[in-house]
């Protein structure tokens, strides 16, 4: 079955970078656009980055927007999200999805990434 799995979350100082990675199984996904969000306790789902299905076109809310780098491999069904210059603000849970108007909508179960001194 379709499956994301997101991994590379973890504690980090202030100032300091992480890699998510978002391994796609069960389906195309080098037809599928990709986003990731992020969420935080008592607070909605709010988008991070996307990138469309064959990387030609970014998107990045802006406040990420020069600390995050969002891309994908699509030969190894691979999605990524680069994040430099972390701030305690970003301090959540990251969430990858992978949607297709046409045939489907997934979202993997979440990595937490934690930015502290």
């Amino acid at each position: 079955q379709a499956q994301l799995v997101e991994t590379g979350g973890g504690l980090v100082q202030p100032g300091g970078s992480l890699t998510l990675s978002c391994a796609a199984s069960g389906f195309p996904f080098s037809y599928y656009a990709m986003k990731w969000s992020r969420q935080t306790p008592g607070k909605e789902r709010e988008l991070v980055a996307y990138i469309s299905s064959t990387g030609g076109s970014t998107f990045y809310a802006d406040f990420v927007k020069g600390r995050f780098t969002i891309s994908r491999d699509n030969a190894v069904n691979m999605g990524y999200l680069q994040m430099n210059n972390l701030k305690p603000e970003d301090t959540a849970m990251y969430y990858c999805n992978a949607n297709s108007e046409d045939a489907g909508n997934y979202w993997g179960q979440g990595t937490q990434v934690t930015v502290s001194s």
